[in-house]
């Protein structure tokens, strides 16, 4: 008997090692772990940037294994909010499942750090302004003209800003790039074009921050509202900051048109952070020496008819448009607030194709994303467009400002909106008021049957 056991026990003990040598050894950070941190977390999480702790080394990721764990599994990061699955994007900033798991997998084992020398090259990140080369500006900068204060605590409604391009001629802008003073609380923002003549915001000095209030009798419209149902086509976006992100760039040949008069509109969105801090914001523009070949203009596919019924968790409503000419698609994404749940963007081709140009199953209002399609998308005359959006004015939505109020269009988070947001190269001389065909009247009651 004793014979027996001590066979058995170093029989056991012999297997062990080859036991061992078949098992995975687990990943080390800088092996496995710092080329995923690299591409897909230290844009935002470095000094300076909106992400809360920096993620460049290993004594600063350490103490965070398991909550990058829980944020990668969970889809809560990076921030990517499209379905890759449908559709290529040349941004794609979307992590692995095999990414995640190395992750979840470093976590378990104790997060360990691994042989320095298995360690990738630091990262290096453009040091000023990314439209143009090291060491140079744009052609033109246009500067806030006081510091907006934020404060420590509570939430900072969007607040607007307009600034006069002091343009006498028509510009063309090849490259355009909203640069924060502050990044650790700016949370993304817009800029848009104001057309000379437009009632858009009009009531609003120029060079004052201001959060618009909704005008009377318009059953909680705001001025952006307004201009979104009146159909004006005019005031655009030009472009947009989002933390992590790069500036958009226009294809070669391709530029935005400014006309001569128009104010730029700054859309900001800041978060407190428990410190009180200031920012002073600047654009940078580069302007083309001669007219380009193409235009590119950031269409809207909107409607502004909906009203969301009090407590309703999925209510669903839809804006359609078809092109009045031949275009190219460049980019597109979605634009809700508080009570967005999910928006998709269809296309349905003259010869009877359609494709998935987006579908963000989980929208959120804190990351306004475009998703580029790298090459573009023809889109020949007669093309439509279909935008679906789901909102949830329940009382399981965290984010509902109020479950017991109906909610139309309007510019305030607490209001809503249903919006795809286009970007398009087009012809020089395409009259974009007329860029869409005239959509046929409905009656209330047809609406609300396709609303629901």
């Amino acid at each position: 008997m004793k014979f027996l056991v001590a066979a058995l026990v170093g029989t056991s003990l012999a297997a062990v090692p080859a036991w061992a040598a078949d098992a995975p050894a687990a990943p080390t950070f800088s092996k496995e772990v710092l080329p995923i941190l690299q591409k897909n977390c230290q844009s935002c999480h470095r000094p300076g940037e909106i992400g809360p702790m920096p993620l460049l080394t290993y004594e600063q990721a350490r103490p965070y294994a398991r909550a990058i764990k829980r944020a990668t599994e969970k889809k809560k990061m990076p921030p990517w909010f499209a379905d890759s699955s449908v559709q290529h994007y040349s941004n794609d900033m979307s992590i692995s499942a095999a990414d995640v798991a190395t992750l979840g997998a470093w976590a378990d084992a104790g997060a360990p750090a691994g042989n320095p020398s298995d360690a990738p090259a630091p990262r290096q990140f453009a040091d000023g302004w990314n439209i143009v080369g090291s060491g140079t500006s744009p052609d033109k900068i246009i500067e806030m003209p006081a510091a907006y204060q934020v404060p420590a605590k509570g939430t900072v409604e969007y607040t607007y800003i307009i600034l006069p391009t002091n343009f006498t001629e028509d510009t063309w802008v090849t490259a355009a790039e909203i640069r924060p003073g502050n990044r650790t609380l700016m949370h993304h923002a817009v800029l848009y074009v104001r057309t000379p003549g437009s009632q858009w915001l009009h009531e609003y000095p120029k060079g004052v921050p201001f959060v618009p209030k909704p005008r009377e009798g318009t059953e909680g419209r705001s001025s952006d509202g307004d201009r979104t149902a009146e159909g004006s086509l005019a005031d655009e976006w030009i472009v947009g900051y989002v933390p992590g992100a790069p500036p958009y760039r226009l294809p070669e040949d391709t530029a935005f048109l400014i006309k001569a008069g128009s104010d730029f509109v700054l859309q900001l969105h800041y978060t407190a952070n428990g410190t009180p801090g200031s920012d002073l914001t600047r654009i940078g523009l580069n302007i083309a020496k001669t007219p380009p070949a193409r235009r590119g203009f950031i269409a809207l596919v909107a409607d502004p008819g909906f009203t969301i019924p009090a407590g309703h968790p999925a209510y669903s409503a839809k804006a359609r448009v078809t092109f009045a000419t031949d275009v190219e698609i460049l980019s597109a994404g979605p634009h809700m607030h508080l009570r967005g749940k999910a928006m998709s963007l269809k296309a349905t081709y003259p010869d009877g194709r359609s494709e998935m140009l987006f579908d963000v199953p989980r929208y959120d209002f804190n990351w306004q994303q475009l998703y580029e399609f790298g090459a573009g998308k023809k889109a020949p005359k007669g093309t439509r467009l279909e935008v679906t959006g789901v909102w949830d004015n329940s009382e399981s939505n965290r984010f509902n400002p109020n479950p017991k109020v109906d909610v139309k269009w309007g510019d305030q988070s607490w209001e809503e909106m249903l919006l795809g947001l286009v970007t398009l190269r087009i012809d020089v001389n395409t009259d974009v008021t007329k860029l869409f065909e005239a959509p046929p009247r409905r009656t209330p009651p047809q609406q609300a049957a396709e609303n629901r």
